[in-house]
């Protein structure tokens, strides 16, 4: 069991003084819980991103290689059915490498768009808008704000007349549980006029051998990005975290349809971290729970998007890494 104890806070007078009091609110909130939790989006620091990143390539992690091959495939044909197309605001681009190839796949069938990128981290706007430097015919507007936020931003924005289309990929949906995920979808369609559309990649369920292999691969870089979160901690909130007595674990959790990491205590411990106002102690073999990612079903994702009235235009699948491209409308 997880015992905590509130001691005296540290308010952060340096610049992101607010981040990371939001930070060490939900840093004292969630490792209070049963079991001990961290929310998943303090992962994407400046070094969890890269890391992220890094992950990507490799041969265990199909998911971007998919989606970038869907993507490349087939942006002529979504182009073609969304003309006149004049706004695009994608929610969590990343590095921006599926934006640069779903816009180079369709240069030949597009006018001049309004890309409005919408993420947290600065980090991650930063290395999109270098991207997305080379690619003709775009106004590139940054929103560094939460995905809800920086979408009614964007669609408050007057664009030329023309569609809009939301960009939601990299699975990141399946990050949100499935309330989560359906209030999420919601809030979209909320932002969008009828006739306006959202291209959805969401991972799909496969084998159990190949999620463990994408979730806790041979070279260890998933365990570092998992363990960075404890770096983290200890960097911004001067916690006392002994990195090396907490092992990476990656877990499938098939009756929820989701991949689960976690962070296991190999010993009884106690951690201090002041800027968050607490002291944990953790048993030997107890758990911090870091992130979930759902996997969907094709037919499951469909209804999920319906049921926040979205439409259904297209699917795309990729057979080989099991990941699916999914077009709907707004209606």
């Amino acid at each position: 069991m997880t015992t905590h104890t509130t001691t005296e806070r540290i308010e952060a007078d340096a610049p992101g003084s607010e981040e990371r009091a939001q930070f060490a609110e939900d840093v004292r909130y969630y490792l209070s819980l049963n079991p001990p939790q961290l929310p998943s989006r303090y992962l994407y620091d400046p070094l969890g991103s890269a890391l992220f990143e890094a992950i990507c390539h490799l041969p265990w992690y199909g998911i971007t290689r998919a989606e970038s091959a869907l993507l490349g495939a087939h942006a002529a044909d979504i182009f073609n059915r969304l003309e006149p197309l004049s706004r695009i605001i994608e929610l969590g681009p990343g590095s921006g490498e599926k934006l640069r190839t779903l816009l180079q796949g369709s240069a030949a069938r597009r006018a001049r768009l309004d890309v409005h990128l919408v993420d947290v981290s600065q980090t991650a706007l930063r290395s999109s808008m270098q991207t997305l430097g080379s690619v003709d015919d775009v106004r590139i507007i940054e929103h560094a704000a939460s995905y809800e936020a920086g979408i009614a931003e964007a669609a408050a924005q007057a664009p030329r007349p023309g569609r809009t289309l939301v960009l939601f990929l990299g699975s990141n949906i399946g990050n949100f549980d499935p309330p989560g995920a359906a209030e999420l979808l919601r809030s979209i369609r909320g932002a969008l006029r009828e006739g306006d559309a959202l291209l959805l990649g969401a991972d799909l369920v496969k084998p159990a051998e190949q999620l463990q292999l994408a979730y806790d691969d041979p070279l260890g870089v998933t365990a570092a990005f998992n363990r960075n979160l404890l770096v983290r901690i200890n960097r911004e909130l001067h916690g006392d975290f002994d990195i090396t007595e907490f092992d990476h674990e990656a877990v499938w959790n098939a009756g929820e349809s989701r991949m689960e990491m976690h962070l296991r205590a190999r010993i009884a411990q106690q951690v201090r971290i002041p800027g968050a106002g607490i002291v944990i102690t953790f048993e030997a073999g107890e758990r911090i729970w870091t992130e979930s990612s759902y996997k969907y079903r094709p037919a499951e994702i469909v209804e999920l998007l319906a049921d926040a009235r979205f439409g259904y235009a297209a699917q795309w699948i990729d057979a080989g890494e099991s990941f699916a491209l999914t077009l709907v409308e707004a209606h």
